[in-house]
């Protein structure tokens, strides 16, 4: 794909503009420059925040018909965009245009799903509470939180966005996005066909730029009601603790540390596929990465003759590649930090099964060979940090009790992975699994409809279904002496 040598990095208040801040934009499959964007600083967060604050005014009052209205035109732009956002995700993120695909449908899927929650609120505006008592009567009212800023990562371009977004618009909130600096190029696109979807200016503002130049005076703003971050847990507590200086509501998508639970009795064809889908997609570079293999001591030899097997056929390529079956991760700093958790687990003791290195055939790009370690210590960084890279650790159990006390022994708890023949084992495995979301014998689906978000140090709030609307809403009650 062809660029202009820089791009506006500015939407606010119905405006294109280019800022002082120059990201620079690469393609991670070929290490080459693709555009320069003019992002912004913290007088263009005022600017939007500014902006979004006066929007507000008429925008909260408008009807959840009018507003799902606005968000299915977002849901058709996207469609009818929808090869050109694959090609961008692809140029920018370096995944897979089988991935984009993925990516674009979901966030097609998510404005829709939130369109027809918009038009369900307004015959719920008012809702009857009953009371103990005949001398009063007592309604509920859920109404927008206010101005929102949204801040989102690099390895979901525009579904993380979706995800924040689509709800916030239904509720009727004004919003200032901050996309990643990183992969900003498929958020600009997007939010070319939000500026044409008939949404009133200032009501959605996009500010390109880096964490410290916008996502910290858009955190500590004292006019934004609530902050909604999905990032790494580190800048997650910088988030929170801007947030706090003016007390605004705060929800927060971190990281996890998630395992795949393959009992005695699995079909070890899905659990291998299950295994490298839930390591290797994306290039392992999501919250929700399976990168913990527990494996039955049973089959456990058997598994990792084919899980082995399997990875070393991956095709990892280019990511117009047709047969590509893995892209590249998305810059240079994370392909080193991959690099160097590999290096610390060889240190710490634990054996490398296949990969660790850059392919031989593929001398540029940030590429790196799936890689599966076994005995692994349990207290080394490989088997308790978020890696964000294509690497998997496996290890055996002895016992389904073994195996829920290793997958619930760490500070994370966004989802979880079951692999068995048996529907009883697969229930109660499930049940004592301490996550926010586990798939029962399938791959990683995300449906708008089910929650997302996990237990202990993974999330604060849950994004998607109703509770990602919820999340943007304030509860009201009106108490009236009859």
């Amino acid at each position: 794909m062809n660029f202009p040598t820089t791009l506006d990095g500015l939407y606010i208040n119905g405006q294109w503009s280019a800022g002082r801040e120059h990201l620079r934009v690469i393609n991670p499959a070929t290490e080459a420059l693709l555009t320069t964007v003019n992002g912004g600083d913290e007088s263009a967060v005022n600017q939007a925040v500014a902006a979004a604050t006066e929007a507000f005014k008429g925008w909260s009052k408008t009807t959840g018909a009018e507003r799902g209205a606005i968000l299915r035109n977002i849901a058709n732009g996207v469609r009818n965009g929808r090869e050109h956002l694959m090609k961008l995700q692809s140029s920018n993120n370096g995944k897979p245009q089988f991935e984009a695909g993925i990516d674009v449908d979901d966030v097609i899927a998510t404005f829709e799903y939130y369109a027809e929650l918009a038009e369900g609120l307004d015959a719920k505006l008012d809702s009857n509470v009953p009371l103990p008592s005949d001398d009063f009567s007592a309604r509920l009212r859920r109404e927008p939180c206010g101005v929102v800023g949204l801040i989102v990562p690099w390895n979901f371009p525009m579904v993380t966005t979706a995800w924040k977004l689509a709800p916030a618009l239904a509720a009727g909130c004004c919003v200032v996005l901050k996309p990643s600096e990183v992969t900003p190029l498929p958020e600009l696109e997007l939010a070319t066909i939000i500026a044409e979807s008939g949404l009133p200016k200032g009501v959605f503002n996009l500010v390109c730029g880096t964490g410290l130049a916008v996502g910290a005076p858009l955190s500590a703003d004292p006019r934004i009601a609530k902050v909604s971050f999905t990032g790494s847990n580190a800048v997650g507590v910088q988030v929170m603790q801007r947030a706090a200086e003016t007390v605004k509501g705060v929800s927060l998508e971190l990281g996890g540390k998630s395992s795949l639970l393959i009992l005695e009795d699995a079909d070890l064809d899905l659990a291998v596929e299950l295994a490298c889908g839930g390591g290797f997609f994306n290039a392992g570079q999501m919250c929700s990465a399976t990168s913990r293999v527990l494996v039955a001591d049973e089959i456990a030899d058997e598994f990792l003759i084919r899980l082995k097997a399997r990875a070393e056929k991956i095709r990892v390529a280019d990511p117009f590649d047709p047969e590509v079956e893995m892209g590249a991760l998305v810059n240079q700093a994370q392909y080193q930090r991959v690099l160097g958790h590999i290096d610390r687990g060889l240190s710490a003791g634990a054996k490398l099964i296949c990969g660790g290195n850059r392919p031989a055939d593929l001398p540029r790009g940030y590429f790196l060979q799936p890689t599966i370690f076994t005995e692994v210590p349990l207290d080394s960084a490989l088997w308790c940090e978020e890696i964000f890279g294509p690497v998997i650790c496996v290890r055996s159990f002895a016992t389904e009790a073994e195996a829920i006390a290793l997958a619930n022994d760490s500070q994370f708890g966004l989802v979880a992975s079951v692999v068995t023949r048996n529907a009883e084992s697969a229930d109660r495995v499930a049940n004592a699994l301490q996550a926010g979301l586990v798939w029962l014998n399938a791959p990683q689906v995300i449906f708008p409809q089910t929650a997302w978000g996990g237990y202990k140090q993974s999330s604060i709030g849950r994004e998607l279904g109703p509770w990602g609307l919820a999340a943007f809403q304030e509860i009201k009650h009106v108490i009236r002496a009859l």
